[in-house]
């Protein structure tokens, strides 16, 4: 992957148009110069200038380095000057979920040139900035270390599984630390990291920028697919980088099934949603594939051609339901209590759109805070659901708006939850908070012929015909994705290991598998490991600890 192309990636995962050459390579007059902070240690910061003049070309007897002392450095080109000079700096917060001991330190690194600026130096620059940069984003072995230790269900399942050797992975997700544990948890089940291609679902999670440092440090091909292109919603700029990505997956499935391998993808319906598990669709097809949403299997429905492979639905599965959502439900109030941190919530009126399995118990949650919580639903038996449950309920927004003054709204509906009618009876000041991308889409895609401003790392604030204000929470798509890492380690290891799981047994039994969607194995197979048995043990269940004996005993008995 060339620098260029890198930078193409880091802005798509930032939701940004690729810079071009001309502006990565500007400078000011008296040089190049870039400043940087990163968690590296002197000798890594060391590595990388030597790869990096290593990976250059150049005969040795054109460049010279100098350590001037540790973690500071000098590349001579001829007249030219490359200086690296870095310090460490404070302490700071834990970077990763958990913290660690002892913690990782971080450096700050400036470049600058002098002299000359010939075309190999300007390179030679901007090499050195990007493997910095990178190397200065990339999980530490500790950090790693942490990760895997935060899910050991995930653990407990990577056995070898033989049929993984023969397998290709392309992995669709949010980047975020649950799916390293995971990909590394496959790779101890047997999957060569060397066929690993991982992409972005386009979500602004919180370390996505460090996860994609990570995947490209350790091996793996790593780009974006955004969520919007699959749905149609994206600009011209990113469907026309979707492109580019979509030729980067075949020439990865050809390089596969060349190799003699079967290419599996773990996704929400992304990619099979553009006709790759479809014969006659494409011009090059996957073998088989988990569906891992419920937006997926929407996806998938209204795909091009008939599913021609199987394909495993984690989206339905029992785990998912009965465990994935609860927590997934404790995420999006988390992050919805973090994001308006001045806000008060006791007491006040809330309505949420859409009382399924996750408005439910968004709804159940913020009662337990002191909210007054009303629901609308089209679905009669979710309304009669949520009103013997104790809660307002209503068939429309409309109806629901004209009979309170909610400061916040919560779509979770997956369909166009508040429509350009009803956008005249929201009160001024309310909060919109969607946690499925099409419920606010009547804003955040432009329908409404509304003012935006965005508020940055909050959302975007309306200016409404009505002249009513209104903030769309986040970026329009899932808050609690928004900046955020989403669910805890913990909290998603049961539903990783059951995916982990569920892809062992769809490799190992992929002859006898018809072509189509299939619930009844995934549940199957997590029951056959028991999953549930694991899980209850490792995070229910009451632990006898030994007390530790009284210092007076221990100091006898080593007498």
């Amino acid at each position: 992957m060339t620098v260029f192309e890198t930078e193409s990636v880091d802005d798509a995962l930032n939701g940004q148009v690729a810079a071009g050459p001309a502006e990565v390579l500007s400078e000011p007059p008296e040089g190049l110069y870039e400043v940087l902070d990163g968690r590296m240690t002197c000798d890594e910061l060391h590595d990388v200038i030597r790869s990096v003049l290593h990976d250059d070309g150049r005969p040795t007897a054109e460049h010279t380095l100098e350590v001037l002392q540790p973690g500071n450095y000098r590349v001579r080109l001829g007249d030219s000057c490359l200086d690296v000079r870095s310090r460490p700096l404070p302490d700071v917060a834990p970077d990763t979920l958990d913290h660690i001991l002892p913690a990782a330190g971080s450096r700050r690194v400036l470049l600058t040139t002098s002299g000359p600026l010939p075309d190999d130096i300007r390179a030679l620059f901007v090499a050195l900035l990007e493997k910095l940069t990178l190397r200065g984003q990339c999980y530490s072995e500790a950090e790693i270390d942490s990760i895997v230790r935060a899910m050991p269900l995930v653990d407990r399942y990577a056995t070898k599984e033989l049929a993984l050797a023969d397998w290709a992975l392309i992995f669709r997700d949010h980047y975020v630390e649950n799916s390293v544990g995971f990909l590394l948890g496959m790779e101890r089940a047997g999957l060569d990291p060397n066929w690993v291609f991982a992409l972005s679902k386009g979500d602004r999670t919180l370390h996505r920028s460090r996860v994609h440092a990570w995947f490209l440090n350790h091996g793996y091909l790593s780009d974006v697919l955004d969520n919007s292109v699959i749905n149609d919603t994206a600009d011209p700029a990113a469907q026309a980088y979707a492109l580019g990505v979509n030729e980067r997956v075949n020439a990865f499935i050809r390089q596969a099934h060349a190799a003699g391998r079967k290419v599996l993808v773990i996704d929400d319906g992304g990619l099979l949603a553009q006709g790759y598990g479809a014969d006659g669709q494409l011009t090059e097809y996957i073998d088989a594939a988990l569906e891992l949403t419920v937006s997926g299997l929407k996806r998938i429905a209204n795909a091009p051609g008939t599913l021609s492979i199987p394909v495993l639905n984690m989206a339905r599965s029992r785990l998912k339901t009965m465990l994935g959502y609860n927590e997934i439900a404790d995420s999006c109030v988390r992050r919805l209590r973090a994001i308006l941190p001045g806000e008060k919530f006791i007491g006040r009126h809330v309505l949420i759109l859409g009382f399924g399995t996750l408005g439910a118990r968004v709804a159940h949650a913020l009662r337990a805070l002191g909210c007054r919580v009303s629901v609308v639903d089209t679905d009669i038996l979710a309304l009669i659901t949520a009103a013997e449950h104790g809660f307002e309920t209503y068939t429309t927004a409309a109806e629901a708006l004209r009979g309170h003054s909610p400061f916040l709204v919560i779509g979770g509906t997956g369909e166009l939850a508040i429509t350009a009618e009803d956008l005249p009876l929201l009160p001024d000041g309310v909060y919109l908070a969607g946690f499925a991308t099409k419920d606010f889409s009547i804003l955040s895609e432009g329908h409404a012929g509304a003012e935006p401003t965005v508020v940055p790392y909050v959302g975007v604030r309306y200016v409404l015909p009505s002249g009513a204000v209104a903030t769309v929470l986040g970026d329009g798509r899932s808050l609690n994705l928004f900046e955020y890492e989403g669910i805890a380690n913990r909290g998603y290891d049961a539903y990783r290991a059951g995916t982990l799981i569920a892809a062992k047994v769809l490799c190992r039994e992929i002859g006898s598998l018809e072509p189509g969607l299939h619930l009844e194995p995934v549940d199957r197979a997590i029951d056959e490991a028991e999953l549930f048995h694991a899980y209850y043990r490792e995070y229910l269940a009451g632990k006898q600890h030994r007390p530790a004996a009284p210092e007076h005993l221990l100091t006898a008995t080593a007498l």
